[in-house]
């Protein structure tokens, strides 16, 4: 290891060891675990600490990891983040009154709640930047929570060294007040308000144990979002609710609004559009969908600029649905399959593209044909690419008005259709036109 790599592993174990041991000689101690005992250098850190008479636990790792790193279940979690919320809570366990500290984390690539759980330990405020080492998490109501036990330290960094808070975004103003369509992937301590336009409880095993779960849409002026409640608000129907502390997750990049015991749910006066008028879908961009990572029942116009291998008249396996090659299923094999019609388009809408999936009963009301009229087409000409290219003749280049939900995966965005519709800008113009052209 070169001199200008040791230094930085030399400063660290001066700051661990607090000036009690010459530079000179850590480095040297250094350089002999490392060349002469052939240890890894975290070990020799290590080492040379414990025989200093120093705490090991306070040598930073190098595996020390972003928000968005962090999963449920994890030890010795080294971690630099910005404090967006501290609140404070008592707790009385056997007689004794015990101090926590919880709120919110974050760095550039997300937020983390967590919980400090010897709250008198920590000297930390909103918009601090610290370095946590030792903490451990836990999973709660199906998201990932950071824990500083008793083994964790603290340490205060220069705040430049993360986003200021106001440069993260709306979530990491210390939670607040937000649209639903503001919602994105890993937000944590939000509010919002909305309508509640559906809402059904099912059971779900959690950590082996049964639980009650709320899901359902709701909505606002702004946008629609699923939802699932973790604690049984009493939910209706119809009605205005605020959620407090709310965060989210990602369904293949839909942000899902989620709610447990530590959220507050109250109904509200707030004038919002009827139920009616929120079951419409919300206009969107392919920007939007790609900013926000995807949406539920969303429209987006654009032109129609390819229509993609697998379109037209397919045939399905009966046990798995997949689409079938030369009657054989490459999961069943030979299998009587069933006929179908689907369109694979790529919709542009000026500022970005994505695929569009449209079944049957959609391809049947839009092109005005049915699965009879393809099969009857396809035996006749003894193709059945003939139905493909005649959905090509009506859809290229068309312009068309797509209504359903947009998912993003790694191969782009992906819109599974529910409704479409050929635009018309001028529909009276147009047959006055042709009218002309024929003579009538």
């Amino acid at each position: 290891m070169q001199k200008d790599e040791i230094t930085p592993h030399v400063d660290e174990l001066a700051r661990v060891l607090e000036g009690k041991v010459d530079r000179k000689e850590i480095q040297e101690e250094l350089e002999i675990y490392l060349n002469e005992y052939r240890v890894t250098l975290e070990s020799a850190k290590r080492g040379i600490v414990r025989k200093y008479g120093g705490d090991p636990r306070l040598l930073i790792r190098q595996d020390r990891k972003k928000i968005n790193e962090v999963g449920p279940t994890e030890q010795n979690v080294d971690i630099l983040v910005r404090v967006v919320s501290v609140n404070e809570k008592e707790l009385e366990r056997e007689g004794d009154i015990r101090t926590i500290l919880y709120g919110i984390f974050a760095d550039e690539t997300g937020t983390l709640s967590y919980t400090a759980w010897e709250g008198d330990r920590f000297d930390f405020g909103r918009g601090d930047v610290i370095l946590i080492r030792n903490a451990y998490t836990k999973e709660w109501n199906g998201n990932t929570q950071i824990n500083l036990g008793n083994r964790a330290f603290v340490e205060k960094q220069d705040p430049g060294s993360l986003p200021l808070m106001e440069d993260f975004g709306p979530v990491f103003s210390g939670g607040g007040d937000i649209t639903l369509s503001q919602l994105q992937d890993g937000m944590n301590g939000i509010n919002v308000t909305g309508r509640i336009l559906s809402v059904e409880s099912r059971e779900v095993t959690v950590q082996g144990e049964p639980r009650i779960l709320f899901s359902g849409t709701i909505a606002d002026e702004s946008g629609k979002a699923q939802f699932t409640a973790w604690h049984d608000f009493d939910l209706k129907e119809g009605e205005v609710v605020k959620i407090e502390n709310a965060y989210t997750r990602s369904w293949r990049g839909i942000p899902q609004l989620n709610f447990g015991e530590r959220a507050k749910v109250q109904r509200v006066e707030k004038s919002l559009p009827s139920e009616f008028e929120l079951s419409s879908p919300f206009a969107r961009s392919v920007a939007d969908m790609e900013r926000i990572g995807g949406g539920i029942d969303v429209s987006i116009k654009g032109v129609v600029v390819d229509i993609k291998r697998g379109s037209g008249l397919i045939f399905r396996c009966p046990e798995c649905n997949r689409q079938v090659q030369s009657g054989s299923c490459r999961i069943h094999g030979k299998v009587e399959a069933i006929p179908d019609l689907r369109i694979k388009a790529v919709l542009d809408d000026g500022e970005g593209s994505l695929t569009a999936i449209i079944n049957r009963e959609v391809t049947e009301r839009l092109l005005g044909i049915t699965l009879d009229d393809a099969l009857t087409k396809a035996r006749a000409a003894m193709d059945q690419e003939i139905v493909k290219e005649d959905m090509e003749d009506l859809l290229l280049p068309s312009p068309v008005e797509l209504r359903g939900n947009v998912t993003s995966d790694e191969f782009g965005l992906m819109m599974i259709v529910t409704d479409a519709r050929f635009m018309r800008d001028d529909v009276k113009g147009e047959a006055k036109t042709l009218l002309e052209l024929l003579g009538v």
